[in-house]
């Protein structure tokens, strides 16, 4: 059981929960990271990246390896595809469950457990998940070599993966439910030059149709009410991002939308437990936001346990 003790548990495996274990594994605290799905989180589906400073061009898949790498270099252990099944936060030592068997201990957490994509929620959607929708560009762009295809959303990553797309397929409709992009202009602007995509504004997707794989979508207009069909290969939605805060009901505070509350520390309302990246309550969100709150949790999770042995040796 000695070696299932460590000083600070990070629960998620993304920028954020990479970021902490660097940052906590370099001030040498033993560091285990618990990570769900693939070390890297939503970053490993970004084709590019563009603007992380120090860095002029990147995938999210390099990234998250070099920030892997950096923790493990540091002596961080980092266990992946895992299931976390049970949990005690309250408690001065912190216990982690996995896979219904092996207990980690901790003096501090950090959930950094990121989000997943949001999903439309309309009929058809579920049957033609992987037989023409997806949520990642990164992962399915290839299979729509000459094709026509629809994005879905309006925000940045909307309008940066069309445009990445458009190496792709023939055409690119960008369909968004609001007459204006909550994107940044620069984003707005490369999407506008493109003579590959065009736009579907206020309206939105009702309905996925199709046989074995998606053929058409209906399309209604916001302002009018009126339908149409539009024949399409491939659908890809980026509406945004739902925390992955479920097992944390009940036990830290969070808000209407589900995200984890925090102090000017990240901590929250459980003493020892800290939160980073996207599963918290903030505006942003962006790999270098989550960078920064894996780099205050670590901190905040350090000097929490230093203040832990101080108490103690008094």
């Amino acid at each position: 059981m000695d070696n299932n003790n460590y000083d600070v548990i990070v629960i998620g495996g993304g920028p954020a929960g990479l970021t902490a274990g660097i940052y906590l594994a370099r001030g040498k605290m033993k560091t285990l990271i618990l990570n769900e799905g693939t070390a890297g989180g939503q970053m490993v589906l970004t084709h590019e990246v563009a603007n992380y400073p120090g860095v002029e061009s990147i995938s999210g898949y390099q990234l998250s390896n070099i920030m892997k790498n950096q923790a493990k270099n540091f002596g961080c252990v980092i266990k992946s595809n895992l299931k976390i099944t049970g949990l005690n936060l309250e408690s001065e030592v912190k216990t982690v469950e996995v896979n219904n068997k092996d207990i980690y201990t901790a003096q501090a957490v950090i959930l950094a457990t990121g989000g997943r994509s949001r999903t439309l929620h309309v009929p058809g959607e579920d049957k033609f998940k992987g037989k023409g929708i997806s949520y990642c560009a990164t992962c399915d762009g290839d299979f729509f070599q000459d094709k026509d295809i629809i994005v879905v959303g309006g925000g940045n990553s909307a309008l940066e993966e069309a445009v990445s797309l458009t190496k792709y397929a023939s055409s690119v409709t960008i369909v968004h439910q609001f007459d204006n992009f909550q994107a940044f202009q620069h984003a707005v602007e490369e999407a506008e030059r493109n003579e590959k995509i065009s736009f579907i504004m206020e309206s939105k997707i009702i309905e996925f149709i199709g046989e074995e794989s998606l053929e058409k979508v209906v399309i209604e207009n916001q302002k009018t009410k009126e339908t149409f069909e539009k024949e399409i290969n491939g659908v890809f939605i980026f509406i945004g991002y739902e925390p992955n805060t479920e097992k944390f009901k009940g036990i830290v505070e969070l808000n209407k939308w589900n995200e984890i509350v925090t102090k000017n520390n990240l901590e929250t309302n459980i003493p020892g437990v800290f939160a980073a990246g996207d599963s918290i309550q903030k505006r942003y969100r962006q790999i270098t936001t989550a960078v920064a709150d894996g780099t205050v949790a670590a901190l905040g999770a350090m000097e929490y346990i230093n203040n832990l042995h101080a108490l103690v040796q008094a």
